[in-house]
C-alpha cells in the first residue's frame, strides 16, 4: 500500500468513528429535548395550574364569594382541561368541575359560611389530587429519561474509547509507517553524499518514496558531472590565486564578516613572527590581545573605522633581519553582489601592509637634513648677530672691530657653506645623504675654533674655559667642519648650563686606535634614565634648575656626525655633579 492509501485509510477510520459518535449523540439529545419538551406540556402546565387553583382556594377561605378569586380557578381550571394527559386525570377533573359547580351554586344562594366550608374542602382535595398525579407522572418520566441519559452516556464513553484507541493506533503507527521509508531514504541519501563508493540510493518499493529515490538518482547523476567539471576549474583558480596570494610582496590579511582571521600570506605571517595555525582560525579581538604590534595591526578593523580612511592609515613598525623595516596598513571591506537577492552583502574584511620603507627612509634623511642645516644655521647667525652687537658699541676700539669684521666674513663663509648644501637636497631624492670631507685633522685646530666660535657666550657668562690637549696627540680622520660644529654644540650647551662664573673643560685623550674628546661642565646634572634620551630628537628632559633648553635637534644631530665618522658620543653625568659629553674619532692612519 503507498503512503498516500495509508494516510486516506487512516483518516476514513477516524472520520467513521467521528460521525458515528456525532450521529449517536445527535440522536441521544434530540430525544432527550423531545422527553423534556413533553414533560414541560404534560405535567409541568397541568402542575402549575394545579398549583395557581390551590392558590385561589387558599384566597377564598378569607373571602369566600370574591368573584375574582373564583374566576382566576375557573380559568385555570379551564386550561387543566384542555392539558389532560394521564390515566384518571380526566375523572378527577370531571369531579373538580362538579365540585366547582357546587360551590358557585352555594354562593349564587347566598348560603352560610358554615356550609361553604365543606365545599372548599372539596375542592382544595380535588385541586391536591390532580397536583399529585401530575407530580408522580412527573417523575416517572424524569426517571425514565435519567436512565435514558445514563445508558447514552455509557455509549458515548464506549464510542470515546473506541476512538482514543484507534486513534492512538494511529498516532503510534501511522508516523512510523510514513517515517521509516523517510529515514531509510535519507541514510540512503548522506551515504550517497558521503565521500564513501555509492552513487545513487537504492529503490525497494514502487511508492512514492521510491520515486523520490529515482528522481534523486537523476539529480545525483547531473551533479556528479557538474561536480567533476567545477572542481576542474576551481582547482585551477584555486592555484592561481594561491600563488597570486602567496607571492604578493605585501603582507595579507583575510578575515570573514565575523572578524575571524581566515588566510594569512606568508609575508604577513613573517612580519608578525606568527605560523598560519597561530593566526588562521582566531579572533581579531583575541589576537589583538597577545602582543602590541598585533593591537596596533587590528586597531583600524576594532575600531569600526571604513575602509576609505587611507588617508588615517597607520605605519606599523617591524624588526626584519636585524633592522627596521615600515609597513602602512590598509583595511578594506569586502561586499559582494547577491544576484538572487538583488542587493549587496557584505563578505568580510582586507588588512593590507605594504612595504613603505625606502618613501620611510628617503622621507628620513629629507627630514634629518633639513634639521640638521636649520640647527647648523642657528650658531652662525647667533654669532654674527652678537658681533654686530658689539660693532655698534662705540667704545669697541678699531681693532677690536677689525678682529669682530673678520669673525663675521668667516661665519659669512661658513654660511654659504651650508647654504650651499642646500642644493643637495634634491640628490636625496635617490636616497643619497650628506657628503662629508674626510681627512686628517688635528684635534687643537677643531678645539681652537670651537673656542672662538663661543667666546663671547663665554665672556657673556664669566665662565673660564679650560683646555687639556697632550702635544703629542696624533690627527683625528674626520670632517673638520662637522667634528668643529659638534664640538661648537656641545660647548653651547655647556655653556647654556654652568652657573655663572664656573669653569668648562674641553679635553683629548688617546686610546689605542680612537682619540676621545670631552667637554665637562659643572651644571645642574642629568639622571641615568634620561642619558639616552636626550640623544633623540626633540627629547625634552625634566630641568629641576629651571634652564630652558633647544630644540632637542643638537646632541642628536652631533651623534648622527660622529657616527657616520667612524666614533661614539655618549654623556657621563648625575644629578648636581655636572655633565661630561664625550666622543671618540679613529686615528688618521
Amino acid at each position: 500500500m503507498t503512503l498516500k492509501n495509508k494516510i486516506r485509510a487512516s483518516l476514513i477510520a477516524m472520520l467513521l468513528l467521528l460521525l458515528g459518535l456525532g450521529s449517536y449523540a445527535f440522536l441521544t439529545i434530540q430525544r432527550l429535548e423531545h422527553d423534556a419538551h413533553a414533560l414541560q406540556q404534560a405535567n409541568l402546565a397541568s402542575v402549575e395550574y394545579g398549583v395557581t387553583m390551590l392558590s385561589a382556594v387558599e384566597r377564598l377561605e378569607d373571602a369566600p364569594t370574591a368573584s375574582a378569586l373564583l374566576a382566576d380557578f375557573r380559568r385555570a381550571l379551564t386550561r387543566e382541561t384542555a392539558n389532560i394527559t394521564e390515566p384518571g386525570e380526566l375523572a378527577a377533573v370531571d369531579q373538580l368541575a362538579q365540585h366547582l359547580t357546587d360551590y358557585q351554586r352555594l354562593v349564587d344562594a347566598r348560603a352560610p359560611a358554615t356550609e361553604l366550608a365543606p365545599a372548599l374542602r372539596r375542592l382544595r382535595t380535588s385541586t391536591q389530587r390532580i397536583i399529585s398525579l401530575n407530580t408522580r407522572s412527573f417523575n416517572t418520566h424524569t426517571q425514565r429519561a435519567a436512565a435514558y441519559a445514563r445508558h447514552a452516556r455509557r455509549t458515548v464513553l464506549n464510542f470515546i474509547g473506541l476512538s482514543v484507541l484507534v486513534a492512538l493506533v494511529l498516532v503510534i503507527r501511522m508516523p512510523k509507517e510514513v517515517l521509516r521509508p523517510l529515514r531509510r531514504l535519507r541514510a540512503d541519501v548522506e551515504e550517497v553524499a558521503s565521500p564513501g563508493p555509492a552513487t545513487q540510493v537504492p529503490i525497494t518499493k514502487n511508492d512514492e518514496v521510491g520515486a523520490v529515490a529515482l528522481a534523486l538518482n537523476r539529480a545525483f547523476g547531473y551533479m556528479q558531472d557538474q561536480r567533476s567539471a567545477t572542481r576542474v576549474a576551481l582547482a585551477t583558480e584555486r592555484s592561481r590565486l594561491e600563488s597570486l596570494v602567496e607571492h604578493l610582496d605585501e603582507g595579507l590579511l583575510l578575515l570573514d564578516e565575523t572578524q575571524c582571521v581566515l588566510l594569512a600570506n606568508p609575508t604577513a605571517r613573517a612580519l608578525l613572527g606568527r605560523s598560519a595555525a597561530e593566526l588562521v582560525g582566531h579572533q581579531a579581538e583575541d589576537l589583538s590581545r597577545e602582543s602590541d604590534l598585533l593591537r596596533e595591526l587590528f586597531r583600524p578593523l576594532l575600531e569600526g573605522q571604513s575602509g576609505d580612511e587611507t588617508s588615517q592609515s597607520p605605519v606599523l613598525t617591524f624588526q626584519h633581519n636585524g633592522e627596521e623595516v615600515y609597513y602602512r596598513l590598509s583595511l578594506n571591506h569586502i561586499v559582494s553582489f547577491n544576484s538572487e537577492a538583488g542587493h549587496t552583502e557584505f563578505a568580510g574584511h582586507i588588512l593590507s601592509l605594504r612595504n613603505v620603507s625606502d618613501f620611510k627612509k628617503l622621507d628620513q634623511v629629507k627630514s634629518n637634513f633639513l634639521a640638521t642645516v636649520s640647527h647648523e644655521l642657528k650658531t652662525p647667525l647667533a654669532s654674527i648677530n652678537l658681533s654686530l652687537m658689539l660693532l655698534q658699541n662705540e667704545r669697541t676700539d678699531p681693532e677690536e672691530r677689525l678682529r669682530i669684521a673678520d669673525g663675521i666674513r668667516e661665519e659669512t663663509q661658513r654660511l654659504l657653506g651650508m647654504v650651499g648644501q642646500l642644493i643637495d637636497v634634491s640628490r636625496l631624492d635617490a636616497g643619497a645623504g650628506i657628503r662629508l670631507d674626510v681627512q686628517p685633522v688635528t684635534l687643537a685646530q677643531v678645539v681652537a675654533y670651537a673656542t672662538d666660535t663661543v667666546q663671547a657666550q663665554l665672556d657673556d657668562k664669566e665662565l673660564r674655559l679650560e683646555t687639556d690637549l697632550p702635544t703629542g696627540l696624533p690627527a683625528a680622520r674626520a670632517d673638520v667642519e662637522k667634528t668643529t660644529w659638534v664640538l661648537i654644540n656641545l660647548l653651547a650647551n655647556a655653556i647654556r648650563y654652568s652657573p655663572r662664573g664656573s669653569a668648562v673643560t674641553v679635553r683629548a685623550t688617546q686610546h689605542q686606535e680612537q682619540l676621545e674628546v670631552s667637554v665637562q661642565d659643572y651644571g645642574p646634572g642629568i639622571s641615568t634614565e634620561y642619558h639616552e634620551r636626550i640623544f633623540q630628537r626633540f627629547a625634552e628632559v625634566p630641568n629641576p634648575a629651571g634652564h630652558k633648553g633647544g630644540s632637542g635637534l643638537g646632541l642628536s644631530i652631533s651623534r648622527e656626525f660622529i657616527s657616520v665618522q667612524g666614533g661614539r658620543l655618549w654623556v657621563e653625568s648625575e644629578p648636581g655633579a655636572g655633565s661630561r659629553f664625550l666622543f671618540t674619532l679613529p686615528v688618521a692612519g
